[in-house]
């Protein structure tokens, strides 16, 4: 099992039983000091002790990361330099710490089947509709990206800057290194899903034969943050009048799973908790969280949670909430 390095042993098991003296200590705490730790290994090698570049480096939002992420990744961090600034151990500048409003109030979109063909039809179009060679695999990028999403739940986060090397098509499995958190997780894909990415990736061969990226922009470069928001909402737009986003997909993929579950008797705990981990969630109750936003849906789900149901499931080891 991988341990605390040498020089920032003794300052990080100090500060954990200050906290844990105060009650303010948990296991997430000390992942949190295991992969801080990891980062300074492989950033800052032969550096001892805790460093400003150190902090500063950890404490950057990521790609991967909305601004709620990044503060539940980086809060901990915060607290050491209080503390080691307070004892006169270091003398460090305490990062600013992201917030973000928790009591977001949007309801995801609710898709029907006739939306959401109505979506993927006129996707296809676009492609059919570009004479320019590398336009027209750009649009390929957008069908086969959204439907990725739809058909596994991935985040899109995850999905847009997917690597090449995490793909295996050959066993239908996605190894997400690339996430909200720092661990990784596995998406087993439908033979459906599987070949169409075959297909695209024999295309993408042809145009970028080195890529980097599975959705590539150059064979370097994965598509832009804002892409994905502003290719679902052009597209989406042109078919469909109700207001929806690219991660309503993922909550559709949840619930429509676990819709189809419903007689499944003891089956449904089974399959709920295969569902947790292929999503990425580290707890039960993150995947509950889709339910949640519709009151008869949390019905349906309640009444297959039997009291002891959150006890008896084993615990997802993956570093986030959602």
């Amino acid at each position: 099992m991988y341990e605390i390095s040498y020089s920032r042993k003794p300052l990080l098991q100090a500060f954990k039983e200050f906290r844990v003296a105060a009650d303010r200590w948990n296991a997430v705490n000390d992942k949190l000091m295991l992969y801080f730790d990891r980062h300074c290994l492989e950033h800052f090698p032969g550096a001892e002790g805790i460093t400003q570049e150190m902090i500063d480096s950890w404490c950057v939002q990521r790609e991967t990361e909305i601004a709620i992420s990044c503060y539940c990744r980086t809060y901990i961090i915060a607290a050491l330099v209080e503390y080691l600034n307070h004892r006169g151990i270091c003398n460090l500048t305490k990062p600013e710490l992201l917030k973000a409003d928790r009591q977001r109030t949007y309801i995801p979109h609710a898709f029907t089947d006739e939306e959401l063909s109505a979506f993927f039809e006129e996707c296809d179009k676009e492609v059919r509709a570009s004479k320019d060679q590398l336009v027209a695999v750009r649009r390929l990028a957008v069908s086969v990206y959204f439907r990725l999403i739809y058909s596994t739940g991935m985040r899109t986060v995850e999905a847009r800057l997917l690597a090449v090397g995490n793909v295996d098509l050959s066993n239908g499995v996605i190894d997400i290194k690339k996430s909200k958190g720092v661990d990784q997780h596995y998406v087993a894909l439908h033979e459906s899903t599987n070949e169409l990415l075959r297909s695209y990736d024999s295309v993408l061969q042809r145009i970028f034969p080195d890529r980097k990226y599975f959705f590539a922009y150059t064979s370097e470069e994965p598509f832009y943050r804002e892409w994905a928001p502003l290719m679902f909402r052009r597209i989406w737009d042109k078919v469909n009048e109700n207001h929806a986003n690219p991660y309503d997909l993922r909550h559709n993929y949840a619930i429509r799973n676990i819709n189809s579950w419903t007689d499944e008797g003891f089956g449904f705990s089974n399959k709920f908790v295969y569902l947790s981990k292929s999503m990425g969630h580290k707890r039960i109750e993150s995947t509950k969280y889709y339910y949640s936003l519709v009151p008869a849906l949390a019905d349906t789900l309640a009444s297959h949670s039997q009291p002891g149901f959150d006890d008896i499931i084993p615990e997802v080891t993956i570093y986030e909430e959602n």
